[in-house]
């Protein structure tokens, strides 16, 4: 009698939410090439609250310069709906120098990455805010 490895077969999804389109495919590829997870995108704080409402992603990456107080509008409709509230947060930006720990507390933050930022470490930085396991798809 054979027995059979299970392999866990799960994909993360990933909402991306920045206007800035050219970061926006490096995120996007890095993401989905180097950790195999599913990226859904939206340019504007507007898309990417719907997106989450309809996707429920695992994760949002938001840019926190996305059209400056619309950022922070975002993450308190994200956080009052009981649809989003439990979705963690990871803000990319860099104008996020600033933020001290009671923005983070207060939006239920789970981390900050500074641009520019290290497209090669950037699905490891997530999952290591997220508490993830990642393994790179290369080591597979």
């Amino acid at each position: 009698m054979e027995v059979l490895e299970v392999v866990d077969i799960t994909t993360k999804t990933i909402l991306l939410i920045d206007d800035e389109l050219n970061v926006q495919e490096v995120v996007e590829l890095c993401l989905k090439d180097l950790a195999g997870w599913d990226v859904i995108t939206a340019n504007s704080p507007l898309e990417g609250l719907q997106n989450a409402v309809r996707d429920r992603p695992d994760a949002i990456i938001l840019d926190i310069s996305i059209r400056g107080i619309e950022s922070f509008k975002l993450m308190t409709k994200l956080r009052n709906s009981p649809e989003t509230q439990a979705i963690p947060i990871i803000l990319l930006s860099a104008k996020a120098r600033w933020l001290d720990s009671q923005i983070l507390q207060k939006y239920q933050i789970a981390g900050v990455i500074l641009k520019p930022f290290d497209p090669i470490t950037l699905p490891e930085q997530v999952a290591k805010l997220l508490g993830w396991n990642f393994t790179p798809i290369s080591n597979l």
